[in-house]
């Protein structure tokens, strides 16, 4: 099968890459260093029509294909690597899930501003007690009128500490057949955004308390039965991840073989000896490797939904490969490469991030193994 790009997609690459060096290469190293979602940049990408890629032309996105966003992120994370982060909140995760499943009341009230950049969503997904097992959570929706009642705490939201609307799995009931989702709004009576705390990447978090928050029943996104909905979802927000880390992995690709070209070491430069010229190589299988595993996950006709095995093999690699490359590339960089004068060491610690985030590298081999053995191994006792 050939995912060679075609020619409306090279060009709309080139549009892309055109306006993240013309607006976001100035400041780039600066706004990776800020803590916080970048809600000015949001707002640019926004007016170019980044933002809802995929979403329908009715819902005010830009009716594209799930290749579209990819092309996307990766050309902006080329100039930018932290606004990378604005597409996958734009077009990627929670997003997607509420504009796939939401009801056109719904959408009136939410998705304008989440389109325009002035306000972002969160996943309240992950707890204490359930983080890969997420089937295990105990945050709980109990019908009360014509509201319902959510009980709970969650962990490890991204853009939790700057975001105006969350979507929040949560159990109707006992059993899987009882998961599904509400949509909470910060200031909720009964919902409160803890203080934020660091991750390695320089990323902040919120713990997430909901203690007899009552929400109108018209807040519900999906009700019992909505769980595996829910995670075949998912398999785009893992799309959005891996494009993600390849991307960064590719950025520090770049940055260490300009520095290869001018660094001298001994009287000659360094890309002049064999081991670093090896290193590059290696690199380089990587990087066209995880590419066309990555265009094999998104190359599916638009309005339908990738694979999870095709994600989950893109996903792994594509991680591994952002992470072993970046890594290697700071390396090639020494002192500069290590230091935060460059990009490079920032791509380092986010593609470790994403390692973990979205579906552990251990989880998607379990996924991959079970495509292997035409069967499902069940990790609980």
């Amino acid at each position: 099968m050939d995912f060679a790009l075609t020619e409306e997609q090279l060009a709309f690459a080139d549009a892309v890459r055109r306006f993240a060096h013309d607006t976001l290469a100035e400041g780039a190293l600066a706004r990776a260093h800020r803590g916080g979602y970048d809600f000015d940049a949001a707002r640019q990408l926004a007016e170019h029509g980044l933002l809802g890629i995929t979403m329908k032309e009715e819902d005010g996105g830009q009716g594209g294909t799930l290749m579209d966003a990819v092309i996307a992120i990766q050309e902006v994370a080329q100039v930018c690597p932290k606004s990378a982060d604005i597409l996958q909140a734009g077009n990627f995760g929670p997003i997607r899930t509420f504009v796939e499943y939401a009801t056109l009341e719904q959408k009136s009230r939410f998705l304008k501003d989440l389109l325009s950049g002035k306000k972002v969503i969160s996943l309240g997904m992950t707890e204490p007690g359930a983080g890969s097992a997420v089937t295990q959570l105990k945050t709980s929706a109990r019908k009360d009128g014509d509201e319902y009642v959510i009980n709970g705490t969650k962990i490890f939201s991204t853009h939790s500490p700057d975001a105006d609307l969350f979507l929040v799995y949560c159990r109707f009931g006992p059993g899987l057949e009882n998961i599904g989702s509400v949509l909470i709004e910060k200031g909720a009576p009964g919902f409160t955004v803890g203080q934020p705390s660091s991750f390695m990447s320089g990323e902040e978090w919120s713990q997430l308390y909901i203690e007899e928050c009552r929400i109108p029943a018209e807040n519900v996104l999906l009700g019992p039965g909505g769980f595996k909905k829910q995670i075949s979802g998912f398999n785009v927000e893992r799309v959005g991840n891996a494009s993600r880390a390849l991307a960064l992995g590719r950025y520090a690709f770049n940055a260490a073989r300009d520095h290869a070209l001018i660094r001298e070491q001994f009287g000659k430069l360094i890309c002049e000896f064999q081991g670093i010229q090896w290193k590059f190589a290696d690199m380089v299988l990587k990087l066209e490797a995880s590419q066309l595993l990555l265009y094999r996950a998104a190359n599916v006709e638009n309005g339908q939904l990738p694979s999870a095995y095709d994600t989950a093999i893109a996903k792994a690699h594509c991680n591994m490969t952002g992470f072993d490359v970046s890594n290697e590339a700071l390396q090639v960089m020494g002192g500069m490469g290590y230091s935060q004068e460059s990009l490079v060491e920032y791509c380092v610690r986010r593609t470790r991030g994403w390692m973990i985030a979205g579906g552990s590298i251990e989880m998607l081999k379990n996924r991959i193994s079970e495509t292997v053995f035409e069967r499902r191994f069940d990790q609980r006792k």
